[in-house]
Protein backbone atom coordinates (compact mmCIF):
# COMPACT_ATOMS: atom_id res chain seq x y z
CA UNK A 1 0.00 0.00 0.00
CA UNK A 2 1.22 3.50 -0.83
CA UNK A 3 0.90 6.18 1.85
CA UNK A 4 0.73 9.93 1.35
CA UNK A 5 0.77 12.91 3.69
CA UNK A 6 -2.70 14.40 4.12
CA UNK A 7 -2.08 18.00 3.06
CA UNK A 8 0.25 19.68 5.54
CA UNK A 9 -1.12 17.77 8.56
CA UNK A 10 1.69 15.23 8.80
CA UNK A 11 -0.91 12.44 8.99
CA UNK A 12 -0.10 9.52 6.71
CA UNK A 13 -3.06 8.02 4.84
CA UNK A 14 -3.36 5.19 2.34
CA UNK A 15 -3.67 6.01 -1.36
CA UNK A 16 -6.93 4.02 -1.38
CA UNK A 17 -9.46 4.97 1.28
CA UNK A 18 -12.64 3.15 2.27
CA UNK A 19 -15.80 5.12 1.57
CA UNK A 20 -18.88 4.06 3.54
CA UNK A 21 -21.74 5.57 1.52
CA UNK A 22 -22.99 2.12 0.49
CA UNK A 23 -23.00 0.76 4.04
CA UNK A 24 -26.55 0.07 5.15
CA UNK A 25 -29.84 0.24 3.27
CA UNK A 26 -28.44 2.13 0.27
CA UNK A 27 -26.09 -0.70 -0.64
CA UNK A 28 -28.12 -3.42 1.10
CA UNK A 29 -25.13 -4.27 3.27
CA UNK A 30 -25.44 -5.92 6.66
CA UNK A 31 -23.30 -5.38 9.74
CA UNK A 32 -21.53 -8.65 8.96
CA UNK A 33 -20.69 -7.39 5.46
CA UNK A 34 -19.45 -4.06 6.79
CA UNK A 35 -17.34 -5.64 9.50
CA UNK A 36 -15.84 -8.04 6.96
CA UNK A 37 -15.03 -5.21 4.53
CA UNK A 38 -13.57 -2.94 7.20
CA UNK A 39 -11.43 -5.79 8.52
CA UNK A 40 -10.20 -6.74 5.05
CA UNK A 41 -9.46 -3.11 4.18
CA UNK A 42 -7.47 -2.53 7.36
CA UNK A 43 -5.57 -5.78 6.88
CA UNK A 44 -4.71 -4.69 3.32
CA UNK A 45 -3.19 -1.45 4.61
CA UNK A 46 -6.09 0.97 4.14
CA UNK A 47 -6.17 3.26 7.15
CA UNK A 48 -8.63 6.01 6.15
CA UNK A 49 -12.39 5.38 6.48
CA UNK A 50 -14.79 8.08 5.31
CA UNK A 51 -18.48 8.25 6.18
CA UNK A 52 -21.14 10.94 6.75
CA UNK A 53 -24.16 11.56 8.91
CA UNK A 54 -26.29 11.80 5.75
CA UNK A 55 -25.47 8.24 4.61
CA UNK A 56 -28.54 6.29 5.64
CA UNK A 57 -29.37 9.14 8.05
CA UNK A 58 -26.78 7.89 10.50
CA UNK A 59 -26.90 4.19 9.69
CA UNK A 60 -23.51 4.18 7.96
CA UNK A 61 -21.85 5.81 10.96
CA UNK A 62 -23.38 3.24 13.30
CA UNK A 63 -22.18 0.34 11.14
CA UNK A 64 -18.68 1.81 10.84
CA UNK A 65 -18.52 2.47 14.57
CA UNK A 66 -19.29 -1.14 15.42
CA UNK A 67 -16.86 -2.39 12.76
CA UNK A 68 -13.89 -0.38 14.07
CA UNK A 69 -14.51 -1.15 17.74
CA UNK A 70 -11.22 -2.33 19.19
CA UNK A 71 -9.22 -0.95 16.24
CA UNK A 72 -9.88 2.78 16.62
CA UNK A 73 -6.18 3.61 16.81
CA UNK A 74 -5.61 1.94 13.42
CA UNK A 75 -8.10 4.23 11.68
CA UNK A 76 -7.96 7.79 10.39
CA UNK A 77 -11.68 8.38 10.80
CA UNK A 78 -13.53 10.96 8.70
CA UNK A 79 -17.16 11.99 8.66
CA UNK A 80 -19.23 14.89 7.33
CA UNK A 81 -22.15 17.18 8.14
CA UNK A 82 -24.32 19.83 6.43
CA UNK A 83 -26.78 17.82 4.29
CA UNK A 84 -30.36 17.50 5.66
CA UNK A 85 -30.83 15.23 8.67
CA UNK A 86 -34.55 15.83 9.11
CA UNK A 87 -37.42 18.03 8.06
CA UNK A 88 -36.61 20.93 10.36
CA UNK A 89 -35.04 23.98 8.70
CA UNK A 90 -32.16 23.99 11.21
CA UNK A 91 -31.27 20.30 10.93
CA UNK A 92 -28.87 20.98 8.07
CA UNK A 93 -26.29 23.49 6.91
CA UNK A 94 -23.05 24.68 8.48
CA UNK A 95 -24.16 27.07 11.22
CA UNK A 96 -22.51 26.80 14.62
CA UNK A 97 -25.85 25.74 16.09
CA UNK A 98 -26.17 22.76 13.77
CA UNK A 99 -22.52 21.68 13.60
CA UNK A 100 -22.30 21.39 17.40
CA UNK A 101 -25.37 19.14 17.44
CA UNK A 102 -24.43 17.18 14.33
CA UNK A 103 -20.97 16.36 15.64
CA UNK A 104 -22.33 15.16 18.98
CA UNK A 105 -24.75 12.90 17.11
CA UNK A 106 -21.99 11.55 14.86
CA UNK A 107 -19.66 10.82 17.78
CA UNK A 108 -22.47 8.96 19.54
CA UNK A 109 -23.28 6.86 16.48
CA UNK A 110 -19.62 6.10 15.80
CA UNK A 111 -18.98 5.26 19.46
CA UNK A 112 -15.85 7.45 19.63
CA UNK A 113 -14.78 10.59 21.47
CA UNK A 114 -13.30 12.32 18.42
CA UNK A 115 -13.01 12.11 14.64
CA UNK A 116 -9.79 12.78 12.81
CA UNK A 117 -11.36 14.71 9.92
CA UNK A 118 -14.68 16.56 10.02
CA UNK A 119 -15.91 17.77 6.64
CA UNK A 120 -18.57 20.19 5.46
CA UNK A 121 -20.47 17.96 3.02
CA UNK A 122 -21.60 20.80 0.75
CA UNK A 123 -21.12 24.56 0.75
CA UNK A 124 -23.97 26.25 2.60
CA UNK A 125 -24.82 29.59 0.93
CA UNK A 126 -26.92 30.64 3.94
CA UNK A 127 -23.94 30.62 6.32
CA UNK A 128 -20.87 32.84 6.25
CA UNK A 129 -17.40 31.34 6.08
CA UNK A 130 -16.51 33.13 9.31
CA UNK A 131 -19.42 31.49 11.16
CA UNK A 132 -18.56 28.00 9.92
CA UNK A 133 -14.80 28.26 10.35
CA UNK A 134 -15.20 29.76 13.82
CA UNK A 135 -17.39 26.85 14.89
CA UNK A 136 -15.00 24.28 13.39
CA UNK A 137 -12.01 25.95 15.03
CA UNK A 138 -13.72 25.74 18.42
CA UNK A 139 -14.65 22.08 17.84
CA UNK A 140 -11.01 21.41 17.02
CA UNK A 141 -9.82 23.17 20.18
CA UNK A 142 -12.29 21.13 22.22
CA UNK A 143 -10.56 17.94 21.03
CA UNK A 144 -13.63 16.47 19.40
CA UNK A 145 -12.14 16.86 15.90
CA UNK A 146 -8.49 16.86 14.89
CA UNK A 147 -8.79 18.55 11.46
CA UNK A 148 -11.55 19.86 9.23
CA UNK A 149 -12.15 19.96 5.51
CA UNK A 150 -14.63 20.68 2.74
CA UNK A 151 -16.41 18.43 0.29
CA UNK A 152 -17.46 19.20 -3.28
CA UNK A 153 -16.73 22.92 -2.98
CA UNK A 154 -16.26 24.84 -6.23
CA UNK A 155 -12.81 26.37 -6.67
CA UNK A 156 -13.86 29.93 -5.89
CA UNK A 157 -15.44 28.84 -2.58
CA UNK A 158 -12.24 27.04 -1.60
CA UNK A 159 -10.30 30.25 -2.22
CA UNK A 160 -12.88 32.34 -0.34
CA UNK A 161 -12.73 30.02 2.69
CA UNK A 162 -8.94 30.14 2.76
CA UNK A 163 -9.08 33.95 2.63
CA UNK A 164 -11.69 34.08 5.41
CA UNK A 165 -9.59 31.83 7.66
CA UNK A 166 -6.59 34.12 7.25
CA UNK A 167 -8.63 37.32 7.57
CA UNK A 168 -10.32 36.24 10.82
CA UNK A 169 -7.38 34.25 12.28
CA UNK A 170 -9.28 30.97 12.26
CA UNK A 171 -8.39 27.38 11.46
CA UNK A 172 -8.61 26.51 7.77
CA UNK A 173 -9.87 23.64 5.68
CA UNK A 174 -6.96 21.25 5.22
CA UNK A 175 -8.70 18.89 2.79
CA UNK A 176 -11.20 18.92 -0.08
CA UNK A 177 -13.27 15.96 -1.25
CA UNK A 178 -14.28 16.34 -4.93
CA UNK A 179 -15.70 13.93 -7.49
CA UNK A 180 -12.97 12.79 -9.89
CA UNK A 181 -12.59 10.00 -12.43
CA UNK A 182 -11.35 9.37 -15.96
CA UNK A 183 -14.83 10.26 -17.24
CA UNK A 184 -15.26 13.38 -15.08
CA UNK A 185 -12.00 15.36 -15.22
CA UNK A 186 -13.38 18.88 -14.86
CA UNK A 187 -11.69 19.53 -11.51
CA UNK A 188 -8.31 19.39 -13.25
CA UNK A 189 -9.10 22.82 -14.71
CA UNK A 190 -9.90 24.62 -11.47
CA UNK A 191 -10.27 22.72 -8.18
CA UNK A 192 -7.02 20.75 -8.24
CA UNK A 193 -4.82 23.77 -9.11
CA UNK A 194 -6.39 25.62 -6.17
CA UNK A 195 -6.00 22.77 -3.67
CA UNK A 196 -2.39 22.35 -4.75
CA UNK A 197 -1.79 26.09 -4.31
CA UNK A 198 -3.02 25.89 -0.71
CA UNK A 199 -1.39 22.55 0.09
CA UNK A 200 -4.70 20.81 0.77
CA UNK A 201 -5.17 17.07 0.86
CA UNK A 202 -7.61 15.76 -1.76
CA UNK A 203 -9.82 12.71 -1.23
CA UNK A 204 -11.43 11.89 -4.58
CA UNK A 205 -14.88 10.30 -4.53
CA UNK A 206 -16.56 8.29 -7.32
CA UNK A 207 -13.28 7.25 -8.97
CA UNK A 208 -15.22 4.48 -10.77
CA UNK A 209 -17.74 7.02 -12.13
CA UNK A 210 -20.82 5.55 -10.42
CA UNK A 211 -20.03 2.11 -11.85
CA UNK A 212 -19.17 3.06 -15.45
CA UNK A 213 -15.56 2.06 -14.74
CA UNK A 214 -16.34 -1.03 -12.67
CA UNK A 215 -15.83 -3.37 -15.61
CA UNK A 216 -19.54 -4.25 -15.62
CA UNK A 217 -20.41 -1.88 -18.45
CA UNK A 218 -19.97 -3.43 -21.90
CA UNK A 219 -21.33 -2.69 -25.35
CA UNK A 220 -24.12 -4.92 -26.62
CA UNK A 221 -25.49 -5.88 -23.22
CA UNK A 222 -27.94 -4.44 -20.72
CA UNK A 223 -26.29 -2.33 -18.06
CA UNK A 224 -27.25 -3.97 -14.80
CA UNK A 225 -25.20 -2.30 -12.08
CA UNK A 226 -26.50 -1.32 -8.65
CA UNK A 227 -26.23 2.33 -9.67
CA UNK A 228 -28.15 1.71 -12.90
CA UNK A 229 -31.12 0.59 -10.82
CA UNK A 230 -30.91 3.68 -8.62
CA UNK A 231 -30.16 6.27 -11.30
CA UNK A 232 -31.43 4.87 -14.62
CA UNK A 233 -30.98 8.18 -16.45
CA UNK A 234 -27.22 7.93 -15.93
CA UNK A 235 -27.12 4.67 -17.88
CA UNK A 236 -29.85 5.24 -20.46
CA UNK A 237 -28.08 4.60 -23.77
CA UNK A 238 -30.70 6.56 -25.70
CA UNK A 239 -29.04 9.69 -24.29
CA UNK A 240 -26.05 11.07 -26.24
CA UNK A 241 -24.03 11.69 -23.07
CA UNK A 242 -24.27 8.02 -22.11
CA UNK A 243 -23.38 6.82 -25.58
CA UNK A 244 -20.27 9.01 -25.35
CA UNK A 245 -19.42 7.42 -22.01
CA UNK A 246 -19.92 3.94 -23.40
CA UNK A 247 -17.61 4.68 -26.32
CA UNK A 248 -14.97 5.98 -23.90
CA UNK A 249 -15.33 2.90 -21.67
CA UNK A 250 -14.84 0.60 -24.67
CA UNK A 251 -11.62 2.41 -25.60
CA UNK A 252 -10.42 2.45 -22.00
CA UNK A 253 -11.08 -1.27 -21.71
CA UNK A 254 -8.77 -1.84 -24.67
CA UNK A 255 -6.08 0.29 -23.01
CA UNK A 256 -6.45 -1.68 -19.78
CA UNK A 257 -6.29 -5.01 -21.60
CA UNK A 258 -3.13 -4.00 -23.43
CA UNK A 259 -1.53 -2.92 -20.13
CA UNK A 260 -2.51 -6.19 -18.43
CA UNK A 261 -4.85 -4.41 -16.02
CA UNK A 262 -8.51 -4.54 -15.12
CA UNK A 263 -10.63 -1.46 -15.86
CA UNK A 264 -10.87 -0.92 -12.09
CA UNK A 265 -7.09 -0.89 -11.76
CA UNK A 266 -6.85 1.54 -14.67
CA UNK A 267 -9.48 3.84 -13.16
CA UNK A 268 -8.06 3.88 -9.65
CA UNK A 269 -4.48 4.09 -10.87
CA UNK A 270 -5.43 7.13 -12.95
CA UNK A 271 -6.93 9.00 -9.99
CA UNK A 272 -4.06 8.27 -7.61
CA UNK A 273 -1.49 9.23 -10.28
CA UNK A 274 -2.45 12.91 -10.15
CA UNK A 275 0.05 14.79 -7.93
CA UNK A 276 -2.79 16.81 -6.43
CA UNK A 277 -4.74 13.75 -5.23
CA UNK A 278 -3.99 12.21 -1.83
CA UNK A 279 -6.35 9.23 -1.96
CA UNK A 280 -9.11 7.65 -4.04
CA UNK A 281 -12.23 6.78 -2.07
CA UNK A 282 -13.46 3.35 -3.04
CA UNK A 283 -17.08 2.57 -2.15
CA UNK A 284 -17.61 -1.20 -2.23
CA UNK A 285 -21.05 -2.63 -1.64
CA UNK A 286 -19.94 -6.24 -1.08
CA UNK A 287 -16.75 -7.98 0.08
CA UNK A 288 -16.30 -9.19 -3.51
CA UNK A 289 -16.38 -5.61 -4.79
CA UNK A 290 -13.78 -4.67 -2.19
CA UNK A 291 -11.42 -7.43 -3.30
CA UNK A 292 -11.64 -6.33 -6.94
CA UNK A 293 -10.75 -2.79 -5.90
CA UNK A 294 -7.94 -3.82 -3.57
CA UNK A 295 -6.26 -5.26 -6.67
CA UNK A 296 -5.35 -1.64 -7.47
CA UNK A 297 -3.45 -1.20 -4.21
CA UNK A 298 -0.05 -0.93 -5.89
CA UNK A 299 -1.12 0.02 -9.41
CA UNK A 300 1.18 2.61 -10.99
CA UNK A 301 0.32 3.62 -14.56
CA UNK A 302 3.09 4.29 -17.05
CA UNK A 303 3.33 7.56 -18.97
CA UNK A 304 2.26 5.72 -22.12
CA UNK A 305 -0.93 4.50 -20.46
CA UNK A 306 -1.71 7.94 -19.03
CA UNK A 307 -1.14 9.47 -22.47
CA UNK A 308 -3.56 6.95 -23.99
CA UNK A 309 -6.19 7.93 -21.42
CA UNK A 310 -5.68 11.62 -22.28
CA UNK A 311 -6.37 10.85 -25.93
CA UNK A 312 -9.69 9.20 -25.03
CA UNK A 313 -10.89 11.80 -22.50
CA UNK A 314 -9.10 15.12 -22.75
CA UNK A 315 -7.69 16.68 -19.56
CA UNK A 316 -10.16 18.94 -17.77
CA UNK A 317 -13.15 17.41 -19.58
CA UNK A 318 -16.39 16.17 -18.01
CA UNK A 319 -18.10 13.72 -20.34
CA UNK A 320 -21.32 14.35 -18.41
CA UNK A 321 -21.18 18.08 -17.65
CA UNK A 322 -24.81 18.05 -16.53
CA UNK A 323 -23.89 15.81 -13.60
CA UNK A 324 -21.66 18.34 -11.90
CA UNK A 325 -22.60 18.33 -8.23
CA UNK A 326 -22.25 22.10 -8.04
CA UNK A 327 -23.55 24.51 -10.67
CA UNK A 328 -23.12 28.26 -10.08
CA UNK A 329 -26.58 29.70 -9.36
CA UNK A 330 -26.31 32.21 -12.22
CA UNK A 331 -26.15 29.35 -14.73
CA UNK A 332 -29.48 27.92 -13.64
CA UNK A 333 -31.35 31.08 -12.63
CA UNK A 334 -31.74 33.52 -15.52
CA UNK A 335 -32.67 36.38 -13.16
CA UNK A 336 -29.12 36.33 -11.78
CA UNK A 337 -27.70 37.04 -15.23
CA UNK A 338 -29.82 40.10 -15.98
CA UNK A 339 -30.01 43.63 -14.61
Amino acid sequence: MQYRTLGHTGVQVSALALGAMNFGQLGRTTQADVSAMVGAALNAGINLIDTADFYGHGESEELVGRAIAGRRDDVVLATKAALPMGDGPNRRGSSRRWLERALDDSLRRLGVDHVDLYQIHRWDPATSDEETLSALTDLQRSGRIRYFGSSTFPAYRIVQAQWAARQHHLGRYVTEQPSYSILQRGIEADVLPVTQEYGMGVLAWSPLASGWLSGAVRAGQDIRTHRAGMMPQRFDLSLPVNRARLEAVQQLTAVADQAGLSVIQLALGFVTAHPGVTAALIGPRTPEHLQSQLAATDTVLSADVLDAIDRIVAPGTDLAPGEKVYTPPALSNAALRRR
